[in-house]
């Protein structure tokens, strides 16, 4: 069935239906939220809790872009919290604007197919990431959208509330700064972008 037709019957109360939506986005929203904030437990709390507000806030879910993407922000919204709590906890100041909007799920049941489990079995992997967590949070999180969870920039401008024109330039630091970090750990390799389906707004 459809996401549409799914997330009809959940805003009219079918649980059912809204644990389908679950089922269908857990994975890649708990691997979002782990590459975010690099703590299992936490990612885990924080994907659950995604998916509370979700089914909370179906009555005002427009559809204006898909169940994936809302969710994709809502947890990232979430994970931006929760990194500034730490921070703030830490005594640290964030370096940068988060340029947020102000605005029983646990581990994926799947943890064969979670993307960070499969980008760390390769020394390759193990290298970005080291690489992805040296980077400052704003650019992590873009790129952590555009590369891993496949949003195109679209997306990754809804998911996070900023304007296309700044996601395409913090993508581009993004990979640089990454690029660079590579290098000097002496484990740069090449290879082409991520490219998800729904580009063709993007070209031009």
């Amino acid at each position: 069935m459809p996401d549409k037709e799914l997330v009809e019957k959940a805003r009219g109360g079918d649980q059912g239906a809204f644990e389908q939506l679950v089922l269908d986005n857990q994975n890649k929203v708990y691997a979002l939220a782990l590459r975010l904030v690099n703590d299992r437990e936490e990612a885990a709390d924080l994907a659950q809790e995604a998916f509370v507000k979700a089914w909370q806030g179906l009555a005002s879910f427009q559809g204006e872009s898909s169940f994936a993407t809302w969710v994709y922000r809502l947890t990232t919204n979430l994970c931006i919290d929760y990194l500034r709590k730490q921070k703030r906890r830490e005594g640290v100041e964030p370096a940068v604007s988060l340029d947020d909007a102000d605005s029983g799920w646990a581990e994926p049941a799947d943890r064969e197919s979670d993307p960070q489990l499969l980008l760390e079995k390769s020394e390759r992997g193990k290298a970005l990431a080291r690489g992805l967590n040296m980077l400052p949070d704003w650019q992590r999180r873009v790129l952590v959208l555009r590369e891993l969870s496949g949003l195109s920039y679209q997306e990754i401008s809804s998911a996070l509330d900023i304007d296309l024109g700044t996601v395409k330039s913090r993508i581009a630091r993004a990979r640089l700064n990454l690029r660079k970090i590579l290098l000097e750990d002496g484990n740069f390799f090449d290879g082409p972008p991520s490219k998800p389906v729904n580009d063709k707004k993007e070209r031009g």
